[in-house]
């Protein structure tokens, strides 16, 4: 017989997945500022909802959420938040980075409100429409984000949660009225994505990430493999061929559709190249040859998640016309490969990498679009954990650079972990040009010397930096 507190898991579980959101007047956030979250506060809120919410730190896109009218505060009122809600026609939802002792958090939670995590919120969203979902420990964001693109350029468009700001919209949320399909990126941070339903997925990568809640490489893998398998079998799998087929058990027999750079690939990427400062590359399939496509984001990693797209639309009939024109006109996403300032003389670039596998990547592009120049890099260290675990490999890729300035690690959820710091990450580095600088120093530090390319690099609170350190050399 089934336990009793499995019972009221069961039954909880039910209630959640029959929600009706249309019922419900009022949405309140913990976490309001978080990426994933402000997409979902501007969807209720299009959907003219009463939307609010609790961050600990006003940032430019809380800023924002507030100007588009969503109320958000920066202290936890505990008990007295529930001053203007009652239960019966709110949802709260939260972010796992929020601690359970969070004080409005656990108001909610002991009053009997309908209390949910960010991913279920965007599970239950999703079930209402066709979900193209984009999974990948790096490249999710960047690709989800061309996917929406070249479909908002079809007749039937698309809506979008992205976990970045897409420049050509200038938000993470893209709302279509009467459009059934909706881009989601599948966020394996916490399991999530194991919340959505896909009728048509991308998996860029599976590399060793999050090392803090999975514990080792083997249970990641082992989450994206639930993931694939929850794509519904009438949809398709669009996968990176670098991936070891091996390391999945595929048995949902969705279509599988290869893409990447080996011969055997269903979309091969080819040649890949810079002229007169712009960016082409050609794809070839078992059937043709795509010859000299122009994306509007450099890097060979920028192609190969543009790849994936140009695959997936082609499956799903989208004109290659209209593919090219999308990837032509496409902007990027804010603080992925985002130029501040580009003259003769000084380059500020920004970007959100803080994998080791992304600054590598970062870096190769960097080197080859500025192959006789020096590379500075600023960059923020994320986590403790993510430190300690890829110590040897985040110095190597930060070695890449000529001249470094390394920021203290953000901690983000964590407390400090002995012995990692980003002082004994420095010493790994194999560099001349190099030293240890802060938020409150960077502005002095990064004038010692002459510039001539400034990439500015991290997932924490290094984004503060970048304007005033762009409006140096504007």
């Amino acid at each position: 017989m089934p336990s009793a507190m499995y019972l009221i898991l069961i039954t909880k579980y039910s209630i959640l997945t029959n929600m009706n959101f249309s019922q419900i007047n009022n949405v309140y956030f913990i976490g309001i500022g978080g990426i994933g979250m402000s997409a979902l506060a501007r969807y209720f809120h299009s959907k003219g909802k009463h939307v609010a919410g609790y961050d600990k730190t006003e940032t430019v896109l809380t800023l924002q959420l507030e100007a588009e009218g969503i109320e958000v505060h920066y202290e936890d009122r505990g008990i007295a938040v529930l001053d203007n809600y009652k239960h019966q026609d709110t949802i709260v939802i939260y972010t796992p980075a929020i601690p359970a002792d969070m004080q409005e958090l656990v108001a909610f939670q002991e009053h009997h409100f309908n209390v949910i995590k960010r991913a279920k919120a965007l599970g239950i969203i999703s079930d209402e429409f066709e979900t193209y979902a984009v999974a990948g420990t790096h490249g999710k964001t960047t690709t989800s984000t061309i996917l929406a693109h070249v479909l908002n350029q079809t007749p039937e468009k698309c809506n979008a949660f992205l976990g970045g700001i897409a420049s050509n919209y200038n938000s993470n949320c893209i709302i279509n009225k009467g459009s059934t399909r909706v881009v989601v990126e599948a966020d394996e941070f916490d399991r999530s994505f194991l919340q959505l339903n896909p009728k048509y997925a991308i998996l860029t990568s599976i590399d060793a990430d999050h090392l803090d809640i999975y514990g080792d490489g083997d249970q990641i893998v082992k989450s994206f493999n639930d993931f694939v398998n929850l794509v519904q079998p009438s949809g398709a799998l669009i996968i990176n061929s670098s991936i070891d087929f091996n390391k999945l058990t595929i048995t949902s027999d969705p279509r599988i559709i290869t893409y990447g750079y080996d011969n055997t690939s269903d979309y091969r990427l080819h040649a890949p190249k810079y002229e007169d400062g712009r960016f082409f590359f050609d794809v070839v399939t078992h059937q043709k040859t795509y010859w000299n496509i122009e994306f509007g984001l450099p890097g060979r990693h920028n192609a190969e998640n543009a790849t994936a797209v140009f695959g997936l639309c082609l499956e799903l009939g989208v004109p290659e016309e209209t593919i090219r024109a999308a990837f032509t006109s496409f902007k990027g996403v804010k603080r992925r490969f985002e130029y501040k300032l580009r003259r003769d003389d000084i380059v500020v670039i920004d970007d959100y990498a803080h994998h080791p596998t992304e600054i590598s990547a970062f870096m190769e592009s960097v080197k080859k679009l500025y192959p006789d120049r020096k590379i500075s890099v600023v960059f923020q260290p994320h986590l403790f954990s993510r430190t300690r675990d890829f110590m040897g490999d985040f110095a190597k890729a930060l070695s890449l650079a000529d001249e470094l300035y390394l920021l203290p690690i953000y901690p983000a959820r964590e407390l400090p972990i002995p012995g990692i710091t980003s002082e004994v990450l420095l010493d790994k580095v194999d560099m001349t040009h190099k030293q240890m600088s802060s938020k409150s120093n960077i502005l002095h530090d990064i004038q010692q010397t002459s510039k001539d390319v400034i990439c500015i690099l991290g997932a924490g609170d290094i984004d503060t930096t970048v304007e005033p350190i762009t409006n140096i050399y504007a």
